[in-house]
């Protein structure tokens, strides 16, 4: 199992490179990599677990995987193969592939790493991948957003490398489990980093524009799987040192309010797919534990929806109202939009239902508040006119069927979910969610102001959350 991980994890970025001699192949090889990442992700669900490797003692490289790693990788293996697929035939150069194999390669990594340093490796080469995929089209506009999400990663690296660095300070290791004993301001310093990183709450609201400027392929990875490279750390962080779990359960209750509200009055569909990511996000470190089926309930109905809506005629909900979409659209963004809002029959009910049953006492009612949230958000695809025929790319099929059907595959994670309770609680969240659109939200608009992602503002957020750690960790 030890020489398989390792091979694993060095395959994307030996194959990444060599789609550059051999460019010809280019498609065939990315395919082929993420099927292997897939085979691996999901022959671990059979495999005991966790299992660790360490090289080089305190120094060196510490990997650990476990079964939230499991549903991360396997997040990520499917992702990037409906990513793929999606891109068959637009063109896309050995360049694009490339980038898009080390990213997938480097975002494993991130999933496995047990230590701050390999971590801190895994997520400066994403953030690199990233701008040159955000930049793919070398346009004024996306060349703008790719050097703008660089310079939000790149500083919120800065703190979290010299968190660090206090932190081998105190205990001469790089480890995970260093936390227990290393100074709040190196705590501090190392979660505001993550959490920019992963989009979250005001530290994260480089991800709207950034999520509904680019391409819509790069779109769906984004949302789907590299922001949860930022999520995933805090989890394991939090399983391993139970102290600071409060502390990231308040941060993820702000997260799903400030996602949703914003989702929910949001008037293009690129940018409310974006801050409903944010909230979602928040759901996966609500209940640290268990976000990993959360964050593949999420990705793959994201990334779906992602592609759906990137062949809409328009991306203004009122644009939409006015012309309606191809009825065959509105069946394929039915499920999806299903899923994330808690509906039977999809992972996304199981997962809805797990993190509700794993949640502290205060946090109950803001949870099923942002449950209605979600429905609200989604009712706003769901309820779109549809009718309309229009031409759609032949390649939009192969990966939204692929998505789909994984849907209802993974539902088996968690059949235990399938009790008379929760399946009418679902369905009255779902129904009130959709009375509240029908009788509220969809009547009045509602503009909310932009000032915080404006990039001058950016760094100030990571500031203010940066006290706001420091505080929080001070009092605990």
């Amino acid at each position: 199992m030890i020489n398989l991980t390792i091979a694993w994890v060095l395959i994307p970025l030996f194959f990444g490179l060599i789609i550059y001699l051999i460019p010809k192949f280019d498609r065939y090889i990315a395919l082929t990599v993420a099927i292997f990442s897939t085979v691996y992700a999901l022959q671990l669900f059979l495999t005991e677990l966790p299992f660790t490797l360490t090289w080089l003692d305190n120094f060196g490289v510490s990997l650990m995987i476990d079964e939230l790693s499991g549903y991360f990788i396997l997040t990520n293996a499917l992702v990037t193969i409906a990513v793929i697929v999606y891109c068959w035939n637009i063109g896309k150069s050995a360049f694009f592939y490339t980038q898009l194999i080390i990213l997938h390669g480097c975002v494993n990594s991130a999933f496995i790493s047990a230590d701050f340093i390999s971590l801190y490796v895994a997520l400066e080469v994403i953030g690199i991948a990233v701008f040159l995929l955000v930049s793919y089209p070398r346009s004024d506009r996306s060349i703008w957003i790719a050097l703008r999400y660089m310079f939000v990663s790149n500083t919120a690296m800065l703190f979290y490398l010299v968190g660090t660095v206090l932190l081998y300070q105190s205990n001469r290791s790089f480890a995970f489990t260093g936390l227990s004993t290393a100074p709040t301001e190196a705590i501090a310093l190392i979660f505001v980093g993550l959490l920019t990183k992963g989009g979250v709450f005001i530290s994260g609201l480089w991800s709207p524009l950034t999520n509904s400027e680019s391409e819509t392929p790069v779109s769906a990875l984004l949302s789907g799987i590299v922001e949860k490279a930022g999520i995933f750390p805090l989890a394991r962080c939090v399983l391993m040192f139970n102290e600071i779990d409060p502390i990231l359960r308040i941060f993820a209750g702000g997260t799903i309010f400030l996602g949703t509200v914003y989702a929910i009055t949001e008037k293009d569909t690129k940018r409310t797919l974006a801050f409903s990511t944010i909230a979602q996000l928040g759901w996966i470190l609500a209940a640290p534990g268990v976000g990993g089926m959360y964050a593949l309930a999420h990705g793959l109905a994201k990334s779906a929806i992602f592609f759906i809506v990137g062949n809409f005629p328009s991306r203004n909900f009122q644009e939409l109202k006015a012309t309606s979409i191809d009825t065959r659209l509105w069946i394929a963004l039915l499920i999806p939009c299903l899923s994330i809002s808690g509906c039977p029959l999809f992972i996304g009910f199981g997962a809805k239902i797990l993190t509700l049953d794993n949640l502290l006492p205060w946090q109950t009612i803001i949870m099923n508040i942002g449950a209605t949230g979600t429905v609200i958000v989604y009712a706003k695809f769901l309820f779109l006119p549809h009718g309309q025929e229009t031409e759609i790319r032949h390649g939009l099929w192969t990966p939204i069927i692929l998505l789909i059907l994984a849907l209802i595959a993974t539902n088996i994670f968690y059949f235990q979910a399938y009790t008379i309770l929760n399946v009418v609680k679902s369905l009255i969240i779902i129904a009130i969610g959709w009375l509240a659109h029908f009788l509220i939200f969809q009547r009045y608009v509602l503009t909310l102001p932009r000032v915080l992602e404006q990039f001058e503002h950016l760094i100030g957020m990571m500031s203010v959350i940066l006290l706001s750690l420091f505080w929080l960790l001070t009092v605990r």
